[in-house]
């Protein structure tokens, strides 16, 4: 039989598995193979991660079964670690911790991105992710362990630093995760007696001078007068200086006792992208127009990891790492697969931005619909809305819908399932940073396995 042509993905994110599912509908069974590599079983709507942190949906509800989604597609369960462009080879690692290598005709790059952190001494010991599923449940069990631990102590310091949660990031995954967690602690007042609800205090902190600075001023406005009438306490031009077990500074000095720091200070290109002595553009991989990575044939890359020209924007300027982008660039990658293969002319990557949306609990959001600026209940249903549009499966949407209608009837309930009880899970720890190989390492794999 003449051997088809393979089209390796790389990342089962919002980008790998909309190529993915593009391929899947314009491509017959006889016109190539297509391969995903991910290390998870779903793809995971991000969005929502503040959801399940505080309980309000399950974690299944965000994390639709690849293979409800995918048909057609083969799933290797692992992670590519390293990539030999000129053999046209990726490194496997699965997640037994074996080695394979894979060959592809076309690949696709949606590897993602991670956790963004900087030189601060204690962070990456101490600091907590909301950039995984498993960091959300983890965050979920910490926080109400900490109610837990403070209701049992008569230590009055104690339960102020149990009690003290600070969240570093103005951006729209720090304020939807303050905004969701508050209102769990806020809720747990009358489950736990033995708390002085004067206790609990939420910092909001960020370098940046204004909140979520992409919405406008008005609607940024809007957002920090709702956070500070909750009672979180939002510090702009500040940061953080140290991190220990028992507190955190910030740069203008104040120390905070607190067991509890949530990092969401942006995203960083996926450390595989390091590997390929590509050009990059503040860390992510430098792409043409149609997707294309310049000097290595063969090779696509979108999403987070990639710097896609913004066309729709201003002259130089790049696509931001968000959802709505990732979606939509790996849907013209499909496209531009598709063209490869039938050696028709590429086309360029151009968008429509149908705004933005933040959800901030209960009837509270800010949302700039094509331009519109909503706030209260409208934007709350306009947010939602585009949630359940957004993701990827009826089912998915249908358990979303009704978690949310069972809290808003039933409420919060505050148990933890004992996930990573015994230990203090890290960045490192969730998001396996250490694990890529370098270029010569790639080679010298490939070229044992031609020598075997």
């Amino acid at each position: 039989m003449e051997r088809r042509p393979r089209v390796l993905i790389v990342g089962g994110g919002f980008a790998g598995v909309e190529c993915a599912r593009g391929l899947e509908r314009t491509l017959g069974s006889a016109d190539a193979e297509v391969f995903l590599v991910t290390p998870l079983s779903y793809e995971l709507y991000l969005p929502l991660l503040p959801h399940v942190a505080a309980g309000v949906v399950t974690p299944q509800s965000i994390a639709p079964s690849l293979r409800r989604i995918l048909r057609r597609t083969h799933i290797v369960p692992g992670g590519v670690v390293g990539i030999d462009p000129k053999s046209r080879v990726c490194a496997v690692r699965l997640i037994t911790g074996e080695m394979t290598d894979l060959t592809y005709d076309h690949l696709v790059l949606t590897p993602g991105s991670i956790t963004r952190t900087f030189d601060i001494p204690g962070l990456t010991e101490y600091a907590r992710g909301m950039k995984t599923l498993a960091e959300a449940t983890y965050l979920r069990d910490h926080v109400i362990s900490q109610l837990d631990i403070a209701a049992a102590s008569s230590d009055r310091a104690e339960q102020e630093a149990r009690l003290t949660f600070v969240v570093v990031g103005g951006g729209y995954a720090g304020t939807e995760t303050v905004a969701y967690l508050q209102r769990l602690t806020d809720a747990a007042t009358e489950r736990y007696p033995r708390l002085d609800p004067g206790l609990v205090r939420w910092h909001l902190i960020d370098i940046a001078p204004k909140l979520m600075p992409e919405l406008g001023d008005r609607l940024g406005s809007v957002a920090l007068d709702l956070m500070r009438r909750r009672g979180t306490e939002v510090s702009l031009g500040v940061s953080v200086a140290e991190v220990t077990r028992e507190a955190v500074t910030f740069t203008d000095g104040r120390m905070v006792p607190s067991r509890t720091l949530i990092w969401t200070a942006g995203v960083a290109a996926s450390p595989l992208i390091a590997t390929l002595g590509a050009e990059t553009v503040k860390g992510r991989l430098a792409v043409d127009t149609d997707l294309t990575v310049p000097g290595l044939p063969g090779v696509m890359a979108c999403g987070d990891a990639a710097a896609v020209p913004d066309l729709a924007g201003e002259p130089g300027t790049i696509c931001p790492p968000t959802a709505q982008h990732a979606a939509r660039q790996g849907k013209q990658a499909a496209r531009n697969v598709l063209a490869a293969l039938r050696q028709q002319p590429l086309t360029p990557y151009r968008h429509k931005d149908l705004g933005l949306v933040v959800d901030l609990g209960g009837r509270d959001a800010v949302s700039k619909p094509l331009g519109w600026e909503v706030t209260g209940l409208p934007a709350q249903v306009v947010a939602r809305g585009y949630h359940l549009m957004a993701l990827p499966t009826g089912v998915a949407r249908f358990r979303t819908a009704v978690n949310w209608g069972i809290n808003a009837i039933a409420g919060d309930d505050f148990v933890r399932t004992g996930f990573q009880a015994t230990r203090t899970a890290t960045l490192r720890d969730f998001e396996r940073t250490d694990v890529y190989l370098g270029p010569e390492e790639v080679r010298e794999r490939v070229a044992a396995g031609r020598a075997a």
